[in-house]
């Protein structure tokens, strides 16, 4: 059971209490954290490792202050994907290092300039659409994975869906977790699970981290999709406040958040796993628990780094079935495109601006499209590059779009 209490923030009179609460917490990031590496061909014990070390990167750059896990970043399955297809993995990983870098350059604008000129350049139209392709251009892939065995995968996504819809408390904010589980003993009674690779793993073994290799054309790739995940880092550290009631965009301020997550993205692409990014389930878990305290988190993060030299536990993850993923894809990357049209609705987006419609249907063609622009060895396609068009149309078109709800400076 969480610990909480109703009134005011619990306090732990001892150790026991506090590894309890953190070792639930990363509970409740662990479906997703360990999703998208099984989702791109990575070790999901690499993501363990980036996503607690970056954790714990994160919570130093912030000086202690803010309540977050970081985890697996589902904005850049698509586009490591293409990316690794076109420049090979450890080139990828790059591109996703570079996107680290541009985290510390936002981080930079802002300390300098304000939060107005982020809002200027990625405003509501621009973002939402964004990520709209990130869930659309997905869609393929989840009902491929979903077609091995359409009887398991219909088990997992009804599960989810019951679970989101119905489940009250901390279920509510584990439907990855527990359509998984649902679905993996589904599929142990239909003998659909080969146990092999987890009897001969090693109790105690290293993650299977990868090198990267340098890039230009997997930078470059990669850089634009760094938009979305930016706004949602704006929105996610506007939610924390809220819940813990504390102004972290202010303290430690919304430039070190940025150059936290960006340095701890860097360091899992120099490791092979995928890029980091703040839970929204951890903030819907602190909410719900009235535990603000950022060293629980620290601990959630050093469990998970345990939990990546447990080799049985990285092997069990690898004798998941394709159907069982493929299930709660179905409903995943649709949420995320309806976070997309959520984004454009809280923002109050005026559609009856041609503008407008014109810069929101220019990107979802392009980005769905799957639209391209080759230079030699330079490569510009999907995500990123319907980011760019996205950004340039709204510089250069007459008018301007409101910003993000929630980002607006007070």
């Amino acid at each position: 059971m969480i610990l909480s209490q109703e009134n005011g923030a619990p306090n732990f009179d001892s150790p026991a209490k506090r590894i309890i609460v953190g070792v639930q917490f990363l509970f409740v990031a662990f479906g997703a954290t360990v999703l998208v590496p099984l989702l791109v061909g990575i070790d999901p014990a690499v993501a363990l490792f980036t996503a607690g070390v970056g954790t714990l990167i994160f919570h130093l750059i912030t000086k202690g202050m803010v309540p977050v896990f970081l985890g697996s970043s589902f904005a850049f399955i698509a586009p490591i994907v293409a990316a690794t297809e076109l420049y090979g993995f450890a080139g990828t990983l790059s591109g996703l290092i570079a996107v680290g870098v541009v985290y510390g350059i936002v981080s930079g604008i802002i300390k300098t300039w304000g939060l107005r000129v982020i809002e200027k350049i990625f405003p509501a139209v621009v973002v939402g659409p964004v990520i709209m392709i990130i869930g659309l251009s997905l869609a393929p892939v989840a009902v491929n994975m979903a077609k091995t065995n359409w009887a398991i995968a219909s088990v997992v996504l009804l599960t989810a869906v019951l679970i989101v819809v119905y489940a009250k408390g901390i279920m509510k904010l584990i439907p990855i977790f527990c359509g998984i589980i649902v679905g993996y003993i589904l599929s142990i009674i239909l003998g659909a699970v080969d146990f092999t690779p987890i009897q001969e793993a090693s109790w105690i073994a290293l993650p299977e981290f990868v090198r990267p290799e340098f890039s230009w054309g997997a930078i470059l790739y990669m850089l634009p999709v760094a938009v979305a995940p930016v706004i949602e880092h704006v929105g996610d550290m506007y939610a924390i406040g809220g819940v813990a009631n504390k102004e972290f965009v202010k303290k430690p301020g919304l430039h070190r958040t940025i150059l936290g997550d960006g340095v701890a993205t860097a360091f899992a692409g120099f490791f092979g796993g995928p890029p980091n990014t703040t839970y929204s389930e951890v903030t819907g878990a602190i909410a719900l628990t009235k535990i603000t305290n950022p060293a629980i988190l620290r601990i959630a993060a050093i469990t998970a780094i345990c939990f990546s030299v447990i080799g049985k536990v990285s092997a069990f993850l690898k004798t998941i079935p394709q159907a069982v993923l493929g299930g709660i894809m179905l409903l995943l990357f649709g949420m995320i495109a309806s976070i997309g049209i959520k984004t454009l609705i809280e923002a109050k987006a005026d559609f009856s601006k041609t503008r407008n419609q014109v810069i929101i249907s220019i990107i979802l063609t392009v980005g769905i499209g799957g639209a391209q622009i080759s230079y030699d060895n330079f490569s510009l396609a999907g995500i990123g590059l319907a980011s760019v068009v996205g950004v340039v149309l709204n510089l250069i078109l007459p008018d301007k779009s409101k910003a993000i709800k929630g980002s607006e400076e007070s």
